[in-house]
């Protein structure tokens, strides 16, 4: 299908106002509008996507740590200081990286390389590739595209929390937690279906314990 040269005009519009709204409130207009528009956006996700970490992150731990003492974690199991300013630091020196696959995903879509977009355009590094690659296959909407991006990352901080919801059948922290002392169980994204059917699966012990009772 031939791509409407009116279509990616309009679509560099609409990110050039994703740029200027973002940059505009966080940044001089002297130090982003010389720039060039690729590097316009990039700048645009880096610092959108520290903000939602930050945010993000001292709302989890005050709601988990403070609020809810003892609820869903141990206090003796809440990590330390140290261990907290380590896994920002890791979070940051990724940040640049991470950010740079929504911005190469938009810059694809604006030359024209992709598969147009299903509809109008108004419409966390390695496990996101996919869903980039896909922009090169299947036609999908870019609100569609950036909105797996984002849950990519919330899902991919959800299992690594050790906080098993115990919701079937989701591929909960639980399941997650087993496959990285196994490594050959639990190789599920969303669900354990594939587990399931592929003979994988191992259930977390209290789960387990409850299956047998029923």
């Amino acid at each position: 299908m031939a791509v409407d040269n009116g279509f990616l005009s309009q679509f560099v519009e609409e990110t050039t106002f994703y740029n200027r709204i973002i940059l505009s409130h966080l940044l001089p207009a002297s130090l982003w509008e010389p720039l060039p528009h690729f590097l316009q956006t990039w700048l645009r996700n880096y610092l959108a996507g520290n903000l939602l970490y930050f945010i993000s992150g001292f709302l989890w731990c005050f709601y988990i740590y403070y609020l809810k003492l003892n609820v869903y974690i141990p206090k003796d199991s809440i990590p330390t200081r140290k261990a907290m300013i380590l896994q920002i630091h890791v979070a940051m020196k990724a940040m640049p990286w991470y950010t740079l696959l929504p911005t190469v995903s938009e810059y694809m879509i604006e030359r024209g390389w992709t598969k147009w977009l299903a509809f109008h355009p108004l419409d966390g590094i390695l496990q996101a590739v996919p869903h980039v690659i896909a922009l090169f296959i299947v036609p999908i909407h870019l609100i569609t595209h950036l909105s797996l991006l984002f849950l990519e990352g919330i899902w991919t901080a959800s299992i690594h929390d050790c906080i098993h919801g115990n919701i079937w059948p989701i591929m909960g922290a639980g399941y997650h937690t087993i496959h990285h002392t196994t490594y050959k169980h639990n190789y599920g994204h969303y669900t354990i279906w594939m587990d399931w059917m592929f003979g994988t699966l191992k259930v977390p012990l209290a789960e387990d314990d409850n299956e047998k009772a029923m």
